[in-house]
């Protein structure tokens, strides 16, 4: 009997739901069934948009949700759309009152216990009332200054402190993430936003905190504390999605830190900027564990960030798929690992 593929629908087809597009059509067991976009995007071809030809494969035309996810329409939906939970929520709730499952790429939905606690409870409810379960995830919230962090605490009989740190490249990111990070703004914006409150830095400190701090039993004694400043270019910069004048801002340098008793034991430093080589910056993933045993880890250069979230959230598909009802985060199901095979052998059936 000829096994059914994997099906799975893509939720946004910007910079990141693009990438796994592509991402799924080279996968063996697997099939994009639905593609959910807006505007001008409806009604065309989803081949449209990608660097992939069609071939023989059956067209995929973009839809509204209420015509692409209907009752059991595929295995896993993939949301690519927002970074809070809030703004996730209605679009998870549809997917699973539809008996689907969910990956979300809302930097919060990494663990959105630590900021929307009733948010949580509630789609967690919805999937078990369902039968289906949801995961957030991605480069980061999702494993390089969480996942990554707390397997190698594995290798500690106890622990004294945590520091992550992330320098990356935001060029291949789009839009929301540049208009939040105030790439190419000038810096009297920038810290003007920053005091409004209405520029987000690095989205998913609160939740990598909180995710580590529950991992290994840690207690955080006050809420976790976050600060933003300006990275000033002084050169032109040009990414796909944005503009940097010298003078102007390049990224967001943010900071969190969980504290335990009252002292910093959770430091993150996470410094995101456009295209940092034009200014000698080499980016890096360094991880820093004063235990016992002490560890140090470095990775030179960063994971890029779009490829690693886009693998991220397919190689996951087949976890979110086995997993048992409910809302799961990166510590509640298997580790991620590259499919190199055919999805298919990996579902629990």
């Amino acid at each position: 009997m000829e096994r059914e593929n994997v099906k799975v629908i893509l939720w946004g087809i910007g910079a990141m739901g693009k990438g796994m597009a592509e991402m799924l059509l080279n996968k063996k067991g697997v099939e994009i069934v639905g593609v959910v976009g807006r505007t001008h995007r409806l009604g065309k071809s989803m081949y449209d948009y990608l660097d992939v030809e069609r071939g023989d494969r059956p067209d995929v035309i973009i839809g509204t949700y209420e015509e692409v996810i209907t009752e059991k329409a595929a295995d896993v939906c993939i949301i690519a759309t927002d970074s809070y939970t809030r703004d996730n929520f209605e679009k998870i709730k549809y997917c699973l009152e539809r008996k689907i499952n969910v990956i979300s790429t809302a930097e919060e939905m990494a663990y959105p216990q630590a900021q929307e606690p009733e948010l949580a409870k509630e789609i967690d409810r919805l999937a078990k009332e369902n039968g289906v379960s949801v995961l957030g995830t991605g480069i980061n919230p999702g494993l390089m200054m969480d996942l990554l962090v707390i397997a190698l605490t594995g290798a500690c009989i106890d622990v004294e402190s945590i520091k992550a740190e992330r320098i990356n490249n935001l060029s291949p990111f789009g839009p929301a993430v540049m208009h939040g990070q105030g790439v190419g703004i000038s810096v009297e914006e920038f810290n003007k936003r920053v005091e409004e409150g209405t520029l987000d830095g690095h989205i998913g400190f609160p939740e990598s905190i909180q995710m580590i701090a529950d991992a290994i039993g840690w207690k955080l004694s006050d809420k976790v504390e976050l600060s933003r400043e300006p990275i000033v270019s002084k050169v032109y910069r040009k990414a796909p999605y944005a503009e940097v004048q010298p003078g102007d801002v390049a990224g967001c340098n943010m900071k969190g830190f969980g504290k335990v008793d009252g002292e910093v034991k959770i430091e993150m430093l996470h410094p995101q900027q456009v295209e940092p080589q034009l200014e000698g910056v080499e980016t890096g993933d360094y991880i820093t564990i004063k235990g016992t045993p002490n560890i140090s880890m470095a990775i030179k250069p960063e994971v890029p960030g779009g490829i690693g979230t886009i693998a991220m959230c397919v190689n996951m598909i087949p976890h979110v798929i086995n997993a048992s009802p409910g809302l799961k985060t990166m510590i509640d199901l298997p580790v991620p690992r590259a499919i190199m095979g055919d999805m298919r052998d990996l579902i629990e059936r």
